[in-house]
């Protein structure tokens, strides 16, 4: 069986490398995908407690983080695809305000 430490350290260097890559990258849709593996190690980190408390109560708050990461996606992709309309860029120094 593999320890939890090791589910512990995966999940801090996935949410390490998601942080790095939304401060450093200047492409919205890459900024997106870091947030998205920041929410994925945050869950990984509930089912690893979970699963070492022998509770449910992790899996269930990963459930819910699912779902809203689900309604992010939607909606941050439908907002981004409006701008690549609007401005025919997804650098994020163009899209520095909301005037059109």
């Amino acid at each position: 069986m593999v320890p939890l430490s090791h589910y512990l350290a995966l999940s801090v260097i996935l949410f390490v490398l998601g942080v790095a890559g939304f401060i450093f990258r200047r492409n919205i849709i890459t900024v997106f995908m870091c947030i998205e593996l920041m929410l994925n190690a945050v869950n990984l980190a509930f089912i690893a407690f979970s699963r070492f408390l022998g509770k449910l109560d992790g899996q269930i708050f990963v459930f819910f983080v699912i779902v809203v990461a689900a309604a992010e996606a939607a909606v941050g992709l439908a907002i981004i695809i409006a701008l690549h309309r609007n401005r025919a860029s997804l650098n994020i120094e163009d899209v520095d305000s909301m005037k059109m």
